[in-house]
């Protein structure tokens, strides 16, 4: 986390490289912040993106005692993702959800590229949260679209999940005021999220004890574990997606960001890089084509779900579904326009494990 007042200090993998006075790449290859005596990471363990405090780490570097930093807990205190989820017991995905909130939503920073929200925010809403929960509307009127915004549905369903995970989809028209097809389709999500949790807790857990262990219907199963294996494709590839952003990141052609990954119809996944040094506004990822350049920064991926076609401005960069980010690099500074047939293949029928 960034203790109270603190902020100023954050320091990112590029500053720091430029501080030891080696380009990104060396500082990437030698990891100097594993030595045993170099300051800790004020980041969270398992944090995409890596922060230090400048002064901790200028004071090692001029062979200078370290200096402390804070050691109690500030309502100020700037906490990332994972330190959010922490603080209010839930998982890192759950976050997300959380963090739309009209509560949280207003009072989220970026400090070097990376998304915190102040500790006392994060307590207000889990004083409220109980509360909050009870006060969405109670039923939906015939004829009338969703009465709760969409970047509120996931916290509502999943409060009303965590009292009842056998809650049905009528139960939920009625408890959070959605129509039959946001119902339908945020229940078997939440769901197959809760899942894939337990199921990277327990590996040794197969799909279908999982879902009974949370208490969900066999009925609704199915759906499900079908939303579960697509999670977890999901959170596997992510790790990969970030890699490719962070080398066109060293790279100057994109900014520091945090990849999500997206559903498309039938469950099919994609994801968007936004670069920032090129004349091309993003790179398109799906998993059925791999890697595609898109002539839009404000919507990337758009709503096409087939093989968009070759045309000004789109090109695929690899025949590969996952090249490595080398070769994307290289496929899109060199200059050529040749097309590139990507390989085609579908997820579906994919192993939940797999």
């Amino acid at each position: 986390m960034i203790r109270a007042g603190r902020r100023q200090y954050a320091q990112n993998s590029d500053d720091l490289a430029k501080a030891m006075g080696i380009s990104i790449g060396t500082f990437r290859n030698k990891q100097p912040y594993t030595d045993k005596d170099f300051p800790p990471l004020i980041s969270s363990e398992g944090a995409r993106v890596k922060l230090w405090d400048s002064q901790q780490t200028a004071a090692h570097l001029a062979g200078r005692p370290v200096p402390a930093l804070p050691d109690e807990d500030d309502d100020q205190d700037l906490l990332d993702r994972n330190e959010a989820a922490a603080e209010l017991g839930v998982t890192p995905k759950t976050w997300d959800d959380y963090k739309t909130h009209p509560q949280i939503a207003p009072h989220l920073t970026k400090v070097k590229g990376v998304e915190h929200c102040p500790r006392r925010i994060v307590k207000a809403f889990r004083t409220a949260k109980g509360d909050s929960a009870e006060a969405g509307p109670k039923g939906r009127p015939k004829g009338s679209g969703d009465m709760v915004p969409r970047d509120e549905i996931s916290t509502r369903v999943g409060a009303l999940l965590d009292e009842d995970p056998a809650a049905t989809i009528a139960t939920v028209q009625e408890r959070v005021g959605l129509s039959y097809a946001a119902a339908a389709r945020a229940l078997p999500r939440l769901r197959g999220e809760r899942i894939a949790d337990l199921l990277q807790a327990e590996p040794a857990l197969i799909p279908e004890e999982a879902a009974a262990r949370l208490g969900y219907p066999t009925a609704v199963q199915r759906t499900a574990l079908a939303s579960a294996a697509t999670e977890l494709r999901a959170r596997q590839v992510q790790p990969y997606l970030q890699r490719v952003a962070d080398v066109l990141g060293g790279a100057g052609l994109a900014e520091q960001q945090d990849v999500t990954v997206q559903r498309l119809e039938g469950d099919v996944l994609a994801a968007a890089v936004l670069l920032s040094g090129s004349d091309t506004p993003a790179l398109v990822w799906d998993e059925r084509y791999g890697w595609r350049t898109a002539i839009s920064r404000r919507h990337p991926i758009g709503k096409e779900t087939g093989t968009p076609p070759e045309a000004d401005g789109i090109r695929y960069l690899s025949e590969e579904l996952q090249p490595e980010p080398a070769e994307l690099l290289t496929a899109l500074t060199d200059g050529r326009r040749g097309s590139r047939q990507p390989k085609t293949i579908h997820p579906a029928g994919a192993a939940l494990h797999g």
